[in-house]
């Protein structure tokens, strides 16, 4: 037992494991307690037994295995973790347990897998159990079956996926085994329960025997529907359900309807596979078929007749056997074959199911017109031939082709047409039979049913008894409006014998016909194909064709009839309840009618009716209002009333008061009664009579208002128009003409027919009178409003001046939106209209897409023309196409029979010849357009191949292709494309280009859609097989389209989708699919939809909006959908018409309130960037209109719908003004706290703002521009920058407002337009607004004018694009402009121009008209004239600039890069000069053109520029006086702001005079060394840096070459710049804010400096020098990091680019990278290392290894080495995922490089080597190897040693001391000086406190520490040399006395004077003065200053030897001459002060 006890020790995991299998049992009976103790799932314990588990269950000692068991059993119940155990503990169970032979062990396997089925793991187990049935063991196989049996019986065939275990029965009835074979007969037992018949096809093949004993098994399974009875862990509620139940005492009803679906779900189609049978059609079948004898015509079919017994068939393309199919029934004349061939169709339809649909349209017509055979067996099989197409396709598919049928002459067809409608409608449900489609089909049935055949009748009634059973009777009785009453009685009893399809089976009445297969398809349809049809019905018009039949256009007969037919869908709507027969009420006598009067009203006003006398006949009609008004409704006899006013004299009344009164009282009794039609065609005559008359029209349009309010303005407009026009009173024409205008805006548009009006409008406008064509025009104008521009087709044929009149209305029209109705709303409050009236909304747009005469142009493509298409020869094929092309052209629209011709351009589609295929696919945009909505019967045969195009190889064949598909969804809607496999099919192939594209398209069409197909989901495994493709483009598209699948599908369903996937695999895209849950955007909903159709002014129902209401209301595909939306649809919709703002709310609000708390605008990652992207494609319409037409707006509600709120969009996009205001004041008050939400969707917000400005309201303008100027603002603030494309998309349009007529929008506008100008660079504004003076507004052209001399005035003559020349041409034109104003603008933008660029502009004008010149030069010598008036014009023109000018410089942070002009203007923009006054000198102006010019890249071009300007530079040099005493006044005007004073000095920073840079440096230093002041300096470093820069070029090129200056000058000029820009990156914080192509310019000047021979040879140049690169230093770790190190990169490409920059350059920018490189691994956490490596990849792209090689020297390619090498150590690995911003990763050899990097540091680690660059050691150490540590340190001390690198060496030499602490230098130390020795430790002493934050701060007086180090040589004498300049931080004085104390000890002077220092404590410890308060003051401070410093400087000066260095710093000037500096300014000080007196 020794060793028994060793293992008792061990813990429990070991045990498990142990080799004993005693030590195993215990181990297996520990865990089991243990697991049952464990109470946390989640607890860590668990994973300890991850790898184990698999063990437990295989165990190979029979005991242990089954204690193993159990405790496997607790595992997998108890543990989270155990999900990832399922496979291979599955598959140990089936292989090891499965065939032990114990029961035990087998029952625990059985549960192991029930219970990981429990765990979700279902797929996995199924997966393993299918396995095992291949098992060669017979016990195994058994219990995997009884496994799957179980598991079937208690989880439900939801769970256990059916289709695999069906798939592998009949192979199983086939074993030897006899246990096998009964186990299986169990489970097809069990697989019965759960889904009936649909298992009988698949098992039909197997032994007899076997299956008469099924079936006897069978038949006992009891009927009812079986319940699972053990749940999932996520069912947790159903479980708590049916135990509730159980408990209640069995099986109570209440709960089966959740289990209820369970039931049909599986179709036994689904569980069968698919036969391919084309290619098994005999060879000769196609030449068979058209044999002369019909026996081999008859063996061909049974050949087919035999393969499409298969109950499913692979989709495939069956188009020629259709079409010889076809041809057999349409004209064989044997009808045995025919009969043959339509069995043949059955099958093809049945075994394809909806891949049939796309064939359908052809064959339907020809089965219909064959039912004329009368042999029953013919009959049958037509009939079941069309049941089963029926099937695969949809009632509104094919409703065209049966309505045609309809009309036919033979009653058979009639008979068997109606019949095949009523088998159809069974199919249907009401959401799948909407109005659209009841109306044209009961039109058509109700003339059956008064047909003379009685067959023909008895039809018609059984078909329109099954509409009114599955539509209900509210839907269909306005259609029976005019049946009698036997005959509806008939319709009602022949409904209530229907019995329905539905959901359910197939009900027992349903056709016996319907054969096996079509059984098991109905459940699907409900689903599936009854969406579809819901929005079919919506988007598509279809059958409306029809219905202007019914629809007469002329005067009625006698009202009846002709309301029925009028009133369309309209009439019964309008009541609430079932009032319909009160419309409809009969006439009464007039005896009745008396008789009712009398007892309502008085009998003295009966009495007096007739009276002759008109006081009496007033006095009656005053009773009678009286007596009205007080009626109640219920009592009110409306009919008896309005007889008795039309009673003698009626409305032959002459006296108008009465008249009046009498209509006023009609009015009355239609508002306040239930008023019927028949009681308006009382009173409708008289009206329209007197509807013209002056004094009693208003009354009587008063009264036509209230009957059309009461009765429904369709009805009531077609009577009142079509009296008018029957009579001949011109006055009364024209006056119901505009009573109908105006009620169309009162009740909006639906419901009315366009085409009865049009004919009376059409006789309007041909009348002779005038104002009966206004009105006439006036209406069409209001009509255009709701119709849009199909309107006008109908008027083509018109004269030309009455159709430009025509089009002169339109145009007034456009960009307005339809009024939101106000009348004829309010009786439909109860549910009762709602239905309708979302019906009609969608039909008025369709109505009028429909009414247009479409042109059949079916005969027109012949055969001949399809064989010339199909030819080998291209050129003809190419003249097919042409002759397509031109057909139709000709016809425009087209009906949508097109013959043969989409099977002959759907095999051009993939024609060799690519220009071929272009030009049909430009055919086929022209199709969609021609047919309408009717294209979507082609979208399976022409659409999908369409999409395959998409993955051509070239470019412009894609692009043609997408537009192409774009064109056709734009007709059909989505829901054609997303049904069925087709899509998915398309997605899966591998094609790249095909992914991209498809996946784009969706991605863009998806978030339009309120439901899709279910089919969707088959797209699923395929997008998700592109997230991880080898071409980046396809995965980039597909993680862009996955919200959107998400957004329909749920994530569930997705997530779910993954279990397929490799588990790597299924990883990444679980956490892609988390990241897309969070940017799922909303469902775009449905009411807004609705509203929309107004806006969009019901453009041809573009797009899905109208269909989105249909659809809701109807039962949706999609299960995410909650009820509760459904209701709010509904009740929503109808209001949807855009009522008043009030209502419309009333209902959505409840559930809206809540939803606005959100943002308003979402950010979807790359939104703007794809948006862009599909613009530039042509894949959306480019934002370019002179009006908005609806295209544009819907296509921006589309892209709004991602990514703003949708009750925000509503409000957007809503008819009603107000609407507008809300939203823009909701955008205001969210514009700060959603400032990235604003930027992201930026474009969309400006293109919204353009449409603003084509509305009429003013106060929308208003609050649009004060949107705009916080908008712009903000923007500034954030440095945010234009693109292109936003740009472009809105500023030309802003540019229009500026003409408008109102000051106020004129002076905003232009305040825009000068914001504008900070974030978008001036000179691309110039062309936009160069544009906008070729208005034909003549106040804009003036306001642009302005503003064009406004730019050059603010910001010099570079803004004028594309040249000065050309520019000045442009606006000299204007002088001789005809509008006085313009003129005058004109003469004053030059005048501005002249006196920026002096004589110059007469050269650039070249030549004007003697006339328009004399003005010009007149005007300039006036302006000469008055100097002051100018500033004052100036003043007050101003300020709004200058604000907008200080708001923010640094705007290049976020743009886009951009070439240095366009930063240069920006900094322009910041307003760098904004000169006042012309006298304002205008050096720093040429200075900037100058650079403009020059690209920041090549500067050798420098001198050429200059030449010009040196006659400038020496006016101020002569007169500095005058200059100082202009500035100095324009300085106080500004000195409020802080902002544009700064702006204003540092424009004088560039100045060509040295004092004024003096002076200006001097000031901005004081800012920056005060801590309080500093701030303000922040937003201007790169404006500060560039004035700087400017200036270093102008010394280098102008002043140091110039022989008259003083070269003290110059070097007290450079001490400024230095000591200033010292100053600044002290400042980490405003250091950080320059950007790289400011640094990258700065760091060129101050190289360039550094190697400027000239300024050594200056006395004091070296020192100069050594500031310099101190400068350099702080530069280099002050800056943004990631910005200097990417200026350096492009500087260092760029000089070995130059070949005239010196080798001494590059390798200057190499030791900075150096540098750089020393300070990454304290830096590397704040590095943008995307950016980096990006301009590494650059670098490395312009210098390929190989080119690098070449270079004279090896620095270039070993600073990269360390550089790439250095980032590598420090991030490892993950270095990889940094090159996101690179487009093509192969055009560089970056990644190639570190991934060796990355490589051989994974060799290497360990070695010493490795270490050391770990530690961020120089490149030199890279290679060093211990060895080599020596030649380190020489380098070091070499460093040291020399004169330029010593601060360097000392900063290396302190790195490596701290790195390595034990490192000796004392060796090289030894043989050094004393000096020497001593300099190197306070050097490094002086570093270690300046890093230990002691040091930061520079001595106020004193050497600043950094700069000892780099002055020293070896020499003594100039240790001190620089004490003296004032480098100030801001610190507290304290610090600079403590810092003054160590220094002058170090000096050897005493600290015994203290006496002399109070001043300067005092000047250091004072508060700041207020922001500096005037220019003067600003003086008296820096003199004050300058005094203090130079008594310092007596006080130091006490070693005669020593040479003063430039102050570098504040101090104006180097202290020799300081003094004589100070007195200058003293005796300028006096002349300012004395000037300003």
């Amino acid at each position: 037992m020794g060793d028994d006890s060793e293992w008792m020790k061990l813990p429990i995991d070991q045990k498990c494991e142990h080799k004993l299998w005693k030590a195993r049992l215990n181990g297996y009976e520990e865990a089991l307690k243990l697991f049952q103790k464990i109470d946390d799932e989640k607890s860590p314990e668990w994973s300890k037994y991850l790898g184990l588990i698999k063990k437990f269950v295989t165990d190979s000692n029979a005991v242990a295995q089954l204690k193993g068991l159990e405790a496997a059993l607790a595992y997998v119940e108890n543990a989270h973790v155990a999900g990832k155990t399922t496979g291979e503990v599955a598959s140990g169970v089936v292989n090891k347990v499965f065939n032990q032979p114990k029961a035990r062990a087998k029952e625990l396997g059985l549960d192991i897998c029930l219970m990981y089925i429990e765990i979700e793991k279902g797929e996995a187990v199924q997966e393993e159990l299918l396995k095992g049935l291949d098992n060669k063991n017979p016990k195994i196989i058994v219990a995997c079956i009884e496994t799957l049996r179980k598991a079937l019986s208690e989880f439900g065939s939801k769970i256990i996926s059916l289709k695999p275990i069906i798939k592998v029965l009949p192979k199983l009835f086939e074993s030897r085994e006899k246990a096998v074979r009964d186990e299986a007969k169990l489970l097809a037992v069990e697989i019965y329960r759960w889904i009936r018949d649909a298992l009988r096809p698949p098992l039909q093949n197997i032994n007899s025997v076997q299956l008469k004993e099924l079936e006897e098994e069978w038949v006992k399974v009891s009927s009812a529907a079986p319940k699972q009875t053990r749940f999932l862990r996520s069912q947790q509620e159903l479980k708590a359900k049916f135990e509730q139940q159980q408990a209640v005492g069995g099986d109570a009803d209440g709960g089966g309807d959740d289990e209820e679906e369970a039931v049909p779900q599986v179709d036994a189609y689904e569980l069968l596979e698919a036969v391919e049978i084309l290619s098994k059609l005999p060879k000769d079948f196609y030449e068979k078929i058209e044999a002369k004898k019909w026996q081999e015509r008859k063996e061909a079919l049974e050949a087919v007749e035999l393969l499409v017994k298969n109950p499913k068939l692979e989709s495939g393309d069956y188009a020629d056997l259709v079409k010889v199919l076809k041809k057999v029934v349409g004209k064989d004349t044997n009808v045995m074959l025919v009969a043959l061939a339509a069995k043949c169709l059955t099958g093809l339809a049945a075994g394809l199911r909806k891949k049939f649909g796309q064939y359908a349209g052809h064959v339907v017509p020809t089965i219909l017109e064959k039912f004329k055979e009368k042999k029953p067996q013919v009959v049958q099989a037509l009939q079941e031939a069309i049941d089963a197409i029926f099937l695969t396709t949809t009632l509104q598919n094919i409703s065209e082709d049966v309505l045609a049928v309809m009309d036919n002459k033979n009653p058979t067809i009639k008979q068997q047409t109606s019949l095949f409608i009523a088998r159809s409608f069974r199919h249907c449900t009401p959401s799948t039979l909407p109005k659209s489609l009841l109306k044209p089909f009961c039109a058509a049935l109700l003339k059956h049913i008064n047909d003379s055949a009685p067959e023909v009748r008895d039809a018609g009634f059984e078909a329109l008894g099954t509409a009114l059973k599955v539509a209900g009777e509210k839907a269909v009785n306005p259609f029976l409006a005019d049946v009698d009453k036997l005959k509806l009685d008939r319709i009602k009893e022949c409904a209530e014998k229907v019995e329905l399809v539905y959901g359910k089976k197939t009900g027992g009445a349903a056709e016996k016909k319907e054969g096996k297969p079509i059984i098991g398809k109905t459940p699907a349809l409900s689903g599936t194909g009854g969406d579809k049809e819901t929005k079919d019905a919506a988007t598509k018009p279809g059958p409306l064709k029809k219905v202007p039949a019914v629809k007469p256009g002329g005067p009625p007969k006698k009202g009846k009839p002709a309301a029925a037919a009028g009133m369309g869908g309209a009439g019964a709507k309008g009541k609430k309840g079932p009032e319909t027969k009160e419309i409809f009420e009969s006439e009464l006598s007039i005896e009745v009618c008396e008789e009712k009067a009398a007892a309502v009203l008085p009998a003295s006003c009966i009495q007096q009716l007739d009276s002759g006398n008109w006081k009496e006949r007033l006095a009656c009609m005053e009773e009678f209002q009286k007596a009205v008004e007080l009626m109640e409704r219920s009592e009110m006899p409306c009919q008896a009333l309005v007889r008795m006013l039309a009673k003698k004299p009626g409305w032959k009344e002459t006296n108008f008061q009465v008249m009046q009164m009498k209509l006023h009282i009609v009015a009355l009794i239609a508002q306040k009664g239930n008023f019927s039609k028949t009681s308006a065609q009382v009173v409708m005559d008289g009206l329209v009579d007197k509807v013209g008359d002056v004094k009693c029209g208003s009354n009587a349009k008063e009264a036509m208002t209230a009957i059309a309010e009461a009765c429904q303005l369709p009805w009531t407009a077609e009577q009142v128009v079509a009296m008018a026009f029957s009579q001949k009173n011109p006055k009364n024409q024209s006056e119901t003409l505009n009573w109908l205008s105006n009620a169309i805006k009162e009740f909006g548009f639906s419901g009315l027919n366009v085409k009865a009006f049009i004919s009376n409008v059409k006789t309007a406008l041909a009348a002779t009178n005038p104002a009966v064509r206004t009105s006439a025009i006036t209406l069409l104008g209001v009509m255009y409003l709701y119709v849009g521009p199909p309107l006008r087709m109908f008027f083509e044929d018109e004269k030309p001046a009455l159709l430009s009149q025509i089009d002169a209305e339109f145009e007034k029209m456009q960009g307005q939106t339809a009024p939101a109705p106000t009348r004829g709303i309010s009786r439909h409050s109860g549910g009762g209209g709602d239905d309708g009236e979302e019906e009609e909304q969608e039909d008025v747009g369709n109505d009028v897409v429909d009414l247009l005469p479409r042109t059949d142009i079916g005969d027109k493509i012949t055969a001949e023309l399809v064989s010339k298409i199909g030819d080998k020869n291209w050129k003809i094929r190419k003249e097919g196409l042409d002759e397509v092309t031109s057909i139709i052209n000709d016809a425009k629209f087209i009906q949508p029979n097109i013959g043969e011709l989409p099977a002959a351009l759907k095999s051009r589609l993939n024609d060799s010849n690519k220009i071929l295929v272009q030009q049909t696919l430009s055919i086929l945009q022209q199709l969609a357009t021609a047919m309408g909505p009717n294209i979507k019967q082609h979208v399976k045969n022409l659409g999908i191949p369409v999409i395959t195009v998409l993955g051509d190889s070239k470019n412009n064949v894609r692009a043609a292709a997408l537009a192409t598909v774009n064109a056709w969804a734009e007709q059909t809607g989505m829901k054609e494309w997303l049904e069925g496999e087709d899509l998915s099919e398309e997605l899966k192939k591998e094609n790249p280009f095909l992914r991209q594209e498809l996946l784009g398209w969706l991605a863009e069409k998806l978030p339009t859609l309120r439901s899709v197909p279910s089919d969707l989901l088959l797209c699923v495994p395929h997008l998700y097989s592109c997230l991880e493709d080898r071409n980046g483009d396809v995965r980039k598209k597909a993680q862009d389209a996955l919200p959107f699948f998400m957004m329909h599908l749920g994530f569930e369903k997705m997530a779910k989708a993954t279990g397929k996937l490799k588990p790597t695999s299924k990883d990444q895209v679980l956490a892609m699919l988390e990241k897309a849950k969070a940017n799922m955007p909303a469902k775009p909903a449905a009411p807004a939809k609705a509203s929309s159709r107004v806006v969009g002014g019901a453009a041809p129902a573009k797009f899905q909006p109208a269909s989105a209401l249909a659809e809701d209301s109807g039962s949706n595909t999609m299960e995410s959908k909650p009820d509760p939306k459904k209701a709010k649809a509904g009740g929503a919709s109808s209001k949807a018409k855009g009522v008043q703002g009030k209502k419309v709310l009333s209902k959505p609000n409840l559930k809206e309130d809540d939803d606005k708390s959100g943002p308003i605008f979402i950010i979807v990652p790359n939104g703007k960037e794809q948006r862009m992207r599909d613009e530039r494609g042509l894949k959306v319409l480019k934002w370019n209109f002179t009006t908005p037409r609806d295209e544009y707006i819907e296509q921006l509600k589309t892209q709004m719908s991602s990514c703003v709120a949708k009750w925000l969009q509503d409000e957007m996009f809503h008819a009603d003004f107000q609407h507008h205001n809300k939203a823009l004041a909701v955008m205001i008050e969210h514009l700060e706290s959603e400032k990235d939400g604003v930027i992201s969707c930026l474009d969309l917000i400006l293109k919204w703002l353009t449409l603003r400005f084509f509305d009429t309201n003013t106060s929308v303008l208003m609050k649009a521009l004060e949107y705009l100027k916080l908008l712009f603002n903000l923007l500034s603030q954030e440095e945010y920058h234009l693109t292109e494309n936003e740009a472009s998309s809105f500023i030309p349009y802003l540019v229009l407002k500026v003409g408008e007529p109102k000051d106020v929008i004129r002076k905003d506008v232009r305040a825009i337009l000068n914001r504008m100008c900070l974030i978008y660079p001036a000179s691309k504004m110039f062309t936009f607004i160069m544009e906008g003076t070729k208005s034909k507004n003549s106040k804009q052209r003036a306001e642009c004018l302005e503003e064009l001399g406004c730019l050059v005035e603010s910001y010099g003559m570079n803004v004028c694009q594309p040249t000065p020349g050309k520019a000045l041409k442009e606006m000299a034109t204007h002088i001789g402009d005809r509008d006085n104003t313009v003129r005058n603008a004109a003469l004053n933008t030059i005048v501005t121009v002249y006196n920026v660029h002096g004589d110059q502009v007469f050269k650039l004008i070249g030549n004007l008209s003697e006339k328009d010149m004399s003005m010009l030069e007149e005007r300039i010598k006036r302006s000469a004239k008055r100097p002051s008036a100018a500033p004052v014009r100036q003043a007050e023109e101003k300020p709004q600039r200058t604000q907008n000018i200080s708001a923010n410089a640094s705007m290049l942070r976020k743009g886009p890069a951009e070439d240095m002009s366009s930063k240069l203007n920006q900094n322009r923009n910041m307003g760098s000069h904004s000169e006042t006054t012309h006298t304002v000198p205008r050096e720093f102006q040429l200075d900037l053109d100058e650079i403009e010019n020059d690209n920041g890249t090549v500067r050798c071009e420098m001198p050429a520029l200059v030449q010009h300007k040196l006659d400038d530079i020496f006016e101020p040099v002569l007169i500095p006086e005058p200059k100082i005493r202009a500035v100095s006044p324009h300085f106080d005007d500004m000195h409020s702001n802080t902002a544009s004073t700064i702006n204003f000095v540092i424009s004088q920073v560039a100045s060509g005079d040295i004092n004024t840079s003096i002076q200006a440096l001097a000031q901005i230093d004081e800012v920056l060394r005060q801590e309080d002041k500093a701030e303000a300096m922040s937003g201007h470093i790169d404006q500060f840096l560039i004035a700087t820069f400017m200036q270093l070029r102008l010394i280098y090129n102008t002043h140091m070459a110039d022989e008259k200056l003083d070269k003290d000058e110059i070097v007290k000029l450079y001490s400024c710049i230095i000591g200033s820009m010292i100053s600044l990156f002290q400042i980490e914080s405003l250091a950080r804010e320059a950007s790289t192509g400011v640094l990258k310019d700065l760091m060129h000047g101050l190289i360039t400096l550094m190697l400027d021979s000239r300024v050594e040879d200056l006395e004091e140049g070296e020192q100069v020098i050594r500031s310099v690169n101190l400068l350099v230093v702080k530069v280099l770790e002050k800056s943004d990091q990631t910005n200097i190190l990417s200026a350096l990169l492009v500087l260092l490409q760029d000089s070995l680019l130059a070949t005239a920059s010196s080798p001494k350059f590059s390798e200057l920018v190499m030791k900075c990278l150096w540098r750089m490189v020393r300070l990454l691994p304290e830096t590397i956490n704040s590095i943008n290392l995307d950016r980096i490596l990006l301009d590494i990849h650059i670098f490395m792209k312009v210098f390929p290894k190989e080119k690098l090689k070449q270079c004279k020297s090896e620095f270039p390619i070993r600073t990269l080495k360390t550089l790439l090498h250095t980032l590598c150590k420090l991030k490892g690995p993950k270095i990889l995922d940094h090159l996101t911003m690179i487009d093509n990763k192969n055009e560089s050899e970056l990644e190639a490089h570190l991934c060796r990097v990355m490589k051989h540091s994974m060799d290497q680690t360990g070695s010493k080597a490795d270490k050391d660059t770990e530690k961020g050691a120089s490149r030199i150490e890279e290679k060093a190897s211990k060895a080599k540590v020596n030649d380190i340190l020489a380098e070091i001390f070499k460093k040291i040693g020399s004169k330029e690198n010593t601060k360097e060496g000392l900063a290396e030499l302190y790195e490596y001391k701290k790195k390595y602490s034990d490192a000796d230098i004392e060796p090289f130390l030894k043989n050094s000086s004393q000096f020497f020795q001593s300099y190197v430790e306070r050097g490094l002493r002086l570093i270690e406190t300046e890093r230990e934050g002691k040091g930061r701060i520079a001595a106020s007086t004193g050497i600043s520490p950094q700069m000892e180090g780099t002055c020293v040589p070896a020499s003594t004498h100039t240790v001190s040399s620089s004490i003296g300049n004032t480098n100030g931080e801001e610190v507290g004085p304290s610090v600079y006395l403590e810092r003054l104390k160590i220094l002058r000890q170090r000096c050897g002077l005493d600290n015994a004077k203290q006496e002399d220092r109070p001043p300067l404590t005092s000047l250091l410890s004072k508060p700041a003065v207020p922001t500096v308060a005037s220019s003067t003051d600003m003086l008296h401070s820096k003199l004050s200053q300058l005094r203090e410093s130079r008594e310092q400087y007596q006080h130091l000066d006490l070693d005669s030897n020593q040479t003063h260095s430039s102050g570098i710093g504040t101090t104006l000037a180097s202290p020799s001459s300081a003094a004589a500096n100070i007195d200058d300014l003293k005796k300028r000080l006096e002349r300012i002060k004395s000037s300003r007196k």
